[in-house]
Order: C-alpha cells, then sequence, then structure tokens
C-alpha cells in the first residue's frame, strides 16, 4: 500500500507531531454517536506521544483505547505495554479493552479480544522493528500465516509470547500511523515505504497509511 512520510527533526519532536495529528483525527469524529476507535502498539515513541496527547483537546469519555498487541507477562511487569498505557492515561478517561494474557487458556482469551474489537478502527498506531516486524507480526513466525482471526499469538520472541492483532484485523483500521524513530530502522523503513513484502509491516493493508519519522530513521 502507498504511504504518505513526514519527517521530524528527533524523536521529541516525532512525540508532539504524532500527539496533534491524533487530537486532530479524533475532534474530526467528536459530533457522531460512536466512539473514537484508537488502537495502540508499544515503544518508546508511542508513550512520548501519548504523554503530549494528555494535555490536547481529545474527548478521552468519547474514545476507546485497544491494544495492537501484549507479551504474556504479569499484571503490572515493566513488559506490560498495558502497564505504560494505564501509567500515561491515568489522568483520562479514557476506557482501555486490554488483553488478557493472564487468563489461564489464552487461545480463548484471544478469541474474547477479537469478539469486543471495532468493525473499522478510526487510528491504528504500528511502531516498525529493526527486522522489519510491527505489532507481534514477527518475521518467520507461523502467526503471519494466520488469516481466518483477527487475534492470535506469536510464538516466543526476545523471550517472550505475544498476543497481536492479526493483518485482518489491522485491514480494518481507516488510518495507519506508523512512528519510526533510530538509526536501526533506516533499513526497515525504506522496505515498508516501497511495500516490500519480505518483511511483515511490507504486507499490513488498511485504509490510509502515515509514516511518521525522525532524521535519524531517514539519514542516508
Amino acid at each position: 500500500m502507498r504511504h504518505e512520510l513526514r519527517a521530524f527533526e528527533d524523536l521529541d519532536a516525532l512525540a508532539r507531531g504524532a500527539a496533534i495529528y491524533v487530537s486532530e483525527h479524533a475532534r474530526d469524529v467528536e459530533t457522531r454517536d460512536t466512539a473514537f476507535t484508537f488502537a495502540l502498539s508499544g515503544g518508546k515513541s508511542p508513550w512520548l506521544m501519548v504523554q503530549d496527547l494528555v494535555s490536547t483537546s481529545v474527548a478521552w469519555s468519547h474514545t476507546i483505547i485497544y491494544q495492537v498487541d501484549e507479551r504474556v507477562a504479569p499484571e503490572g511487569s515493566d513488559l506490560r505495554n498495558l502497564t505504560h498505557l494505564r501509567e500515561c492515561l491515568a489522568a483520562t478517561a479514557a476506557p482501555i479493552e486490554a488483553m488478557g494474557v493472564n487468563d489461564d487458556n489464552l487461545e480463548d482469551a484471544a478469541l474474547r479480544y477479537a469478539a469486543l474489537l471495532p468493525e473499522r478502527f478510526d487510528l491504528v498506531h504500528l511502531g516498525l522493528g529493526p527486522d522489519g516486524h510491527c505489532a507481534s507480526l514477527v518475521p518467520n513466525d507461523p502467526v503471519l500465516e494466520v488469516t481466518d482471526r483477527l487475534v492470535a499469538l506469536s510464538g516466543p520472541y526476545q523471550e517472550t509470547r505475544r498476543m497481536t492483532l492479526t493483518y485482518p484485523a489491522l485491514a480494518r483500521a481507516d488510518q495507519l500511523l506508523w512512528l519510526v524513530s533510530g538509526a536501526d530502522k533506516r533499513e526497515a523503513l525504506e522496505k515498508l515505504l516501497d511495500g516490500d513484502h519480505s518483511i511483515p509491516a511490507g504486507r499490513v493493508e488498511a485504509g490510509e497509511s502515515l509514516v511518521m519519522a525522525d532524521r535519524q530513521a531517514l539519514k542516508r
């Protein structure tokens, strides 16, 4: 798919720019009856974005936050995306739909999470790993071939299993927002922008896609 690209001088500018973009996007849907549906991945840049976002005029009571992916780790663990998400949004009224990674039956938990997902996401945030992964769709994992479920489990990756939205779930996004920072992402970013299917991120399809990247990720 085609990606719009916006460049930022550094990580802080990237986070501020992303927060402004999300708040504008949220305001565009405030007048409708249904909530603004926003799915978030983990990582340093999104937490900085959310911290900046809290000070904007987002109607948090009219927003539902979903998780793009989550590590199978104990409640409150620093490894959990949910831990950081709750910290960042503590001052807001935004409801968070959390993935049930502490349930006894993870396959059932994935099915239950899938049932909670909206027919369309207004906005889905994705990061990009140096290996070209996004969400927890990681290279050479069977989860990449899951087409009959919206939520699935990856194998061990960086020592933990993950629950993740699949390609069919990401395809429900009206708008994707990629945040990419750091020199170690240069090769993966180039492949993403080229639509290279050799990396997991290159296989994502959705309504529209905006890539926000800092100069380090874009520098030659």
